[in-house]
């Protein structure tokens, strides 16, 4: 059997419904996988240094925004797209994602996110409509990771959230090699990954809520099969 370190990135709260699906969502797809694998919560304000970082196989940034630490937030994102350390980020994961690819590969060093910034390039701003606690409809560009990863074209997940991509960026993010992998019924994005990475997605739904329903999270297991490898 192949043992796996995952750490989960983020400030731990019982009350939350992502953070109380995760160790769900990790069991299921380490059984169906055969995979021994232990999770560990680092809270944002003790990650400190990316040498934290480097005995884990695996890295996701869970759902929760702000974070105690954003500096921790953006440094774990750059140390697993720099390291190609197979990364997940869901919702604020999501968020922190485009952040930080806007500020380090676009070089975009204004780039912010209007939770926490007032000035600046808000590549992550309001949503139209709040998505607390809402289902919605998402549409999978083909040949991606997600596409793989759910084996279909269009999936229903739930949200957490009050913020997303910025329309008004929208055109600029898709010039670069990051992909923006999935969008809602109005166009407006829901995903993205970086191809020729060993395994980097990060999406504004939380998939790690299917294992309430008793279900697999099919990027949680894509992500510790790419972990194994």
């Amino acid at each position: 059997m192949t043992y796996l370190r995952l750490a989960l990135v983020g400030d731990y709260r019982p009350d939350a419904v992502a953070h109380q699906a995760i160790p769900l969502a990790i069991s299921l797809a380490a059984q169906a996988l055969n995979l021994d694998v232990t999770p560990q919560w680092l809270p944002t304000e003790t990650l400190t240094d990316r040498s934290m970082l480097q005995d884990f196989d695996a890295i996701w940034l869970v759902p929760g925004s702000p974070y105690h630490s954003d500096d921790a937030a953006f440094m774990t994102i750059t140390y697993a797209r720099e390291n190609n350390v197979p990364f997940l980020g869901s919702c604020a994961g999501f968020q922190y994602a485009i952040v930080e690819y806007a500020r380090n590969v676009m070089g975009w060093t204004d780039a912010g996110h209007a939770e926490t910034a007032s000035g600046g390039r808000l590549v992550i701003a309001p949503l139209s409509c709040s998505l607390v606690e809402k289902n919605g409809d998402i549409l999978i560009k083909p040949d991606t990771l997600l596409a793989r990863a759910y084996g279909k074209s269009e999936i229903t997940e739930g949200y957490h959230c009050n913020f997303g991509v910025n329309p008004d960026f929208v055109v600029e993010l898709s010039g670069y090699p990051l992909r923006l992998s999935a969008h809602d019924r109005d166009g407006d994005v829901r995903a993205m990954e970086l191809p020729g990475h060993k395994f980097f997605a990060a999406t504004l739904f939380q998939s790690e809520r299917a294992a309430l329903r008793h279900e697999l999270s099919p990027l949680l297991v894509e992500l510790l099969r790419a972990a194994s490898q």
